[in-house]
């Protein structure tokens, strides 16, 4: 299942967007301590945590803000820490200079969201997802409901699956009809990296992207995106890969050049990806096959900065013995960033050439690429 989130910019240009200070004011009833706030924010596509108590109903934060950021405000009525809490009453809202108002008799998910133009532009798209997203809810209910010996039929994965995916055609419709009929507000933006996914077809995706407002695409994640877009576009198959420096796990500098004259898998993956963990018994499988006849895998982690020893420990564990390098950055793993990776597993299969000859290669289609080659 998927769930959107969107960010929302004002008109005016990113380029007199200065740096200023977001206020985020709330009152939910009465409450007092132990009552607790918690703001989870993404400036800059950093996560952070903040949090307060309640007086009297009343909570504050306040920070500072260059452009415009996506949040999450949760409220914890009796004092559970955010880790422990299970039915939490919360909403999503966006951060902007000026005040941000939430009031509410007793409930913060009820709380109307004032003194926000930003926020105003984000309720009119969900009001135009209500639809979608009440389908989304519909299905996610339809599927937690199902006993577990039902979530292991492949007829059962095969229905929900078809669902999704028309839901997700549906929500696809709604986004592209809001992106260009708003060019000029950065809820666009998210709007079409919602629309592109984890994977985007830049031939689709670049003409709209192209056709946002001026300063939209001059905002940090206007310009990262565009920077995402073209950096896919120069890792296309067919593309001689760009050449990487980063530390292996003895801090020791590796290049992707050094192993010019041999074919190497970048391998993208991370000690904390389910999906990447249950891949590694097959790329280990097809290691041990083809290595000796020339084959070699590089691996990228996307490992977060206080992962030093969970990255190793994942090493050890699955059984990785070619290189491993790693920034620690996370999403913003410098190597990912420059390929455009934005989901992972991922990988790509490079000749000796140094030229991109396959993509997301894995379990069988993997060692059938290795037997062509070998």
């Amino acid at each position: 299942m998927k769930k959107i989130t969107l960010l929302t910019l004002a008109m005016a240009p990113a380029l007199i967007y200065a740096q200023s200070n977001y206020v985020l004011k709330g009152k939910i009833g009465n409450l007092n301590t132990p009552a607790k706030a918690y703001l989870i924010s993404y400036i800059n596509d950093n996560r952070s945590i903040d949090s307060t108590t309640l007086v009297n109903g009343k909570f504050e934060f306040t920070g500072p803000i260059s452009e415009p950021s996506r949040a999450v405000i949760i409220l914890s009525h009796n004092g559970t820490t955010l880790r422990k809490l299970t039915n939490s009453d919360g909403m999503q809202v966006y951060l902007d200079k000026g005040t941000i108002e939430l009031n509410s008799p007793d409930s913060l998910s009820k709380a109307p969201i004032k003194g926000s133009p930003i926020n105003a532009d984000n309720q009119h798209l969900n009001d135009m997802l209500k639809q979608v997203n009440e389908k989304s809810s519909a299905l996610n209910k339809e599927y937690m409901a199902a006993s577990a010996e039902q979530r292991k039929s492949d007829v059962f994965q095969s229905e929900i699956n078809k669902k999704d995916s028309l839901i997700t055609i549906d929500r696809n419709i709604v986004l592209l009809a809001y992106i260009k009929s708003n060019p000029q507000t950065i809820i666009s933006l998210d709007a079409l990296k919602e629309y592109a996914g984890a994977k985007p077809d830049v031939a689709v995706v670049e003409p709209i992207y192209n056709s946002l407002a001026g300063n939209v695409k001059q905002t940090v994640s206007g310009k990262q995106f565009g920077t995402i877009l073209n950096n896919i576009k120069k890792t296309a198959i067919g593309s001689m890969a760009p050449d990487f420096v980063q530390k292996d796990t003895a801090g020791n500098p590796v290049s992707l050049s050094s192993f010019k004259g041999k074919y190497v898998l970048v391998d993208f993956w991370a000690s904390w990806c389910g999906p990447c963990r249950a891949e590694n018994p097959n790329l280990v499988k097809a290691y041990a096959l083809y290595h000796p006849k020339g084959f070699n895998v590089l691996g990228v982690s996307l490992d977060q900065p206080d992962g030093h020893d969970k990255w190793l420990k994942a090493i050890h564990a699955d059984g990785l013995s070619w290189t491993q390098v790693s920034d620690l950055k996370f999403w913003n793993n410098e190597v990912a960033l420059l390929y455009g990776i934005r989901s992972i597993p991922q990988n790509l299969l490079i000749d000796p050439n140094g030229k991109i000859i396959a993509k997301d290669l894995r379990g069988d289609d993997l060692t059938n690429k290795l037997k062509e080659l070998f």
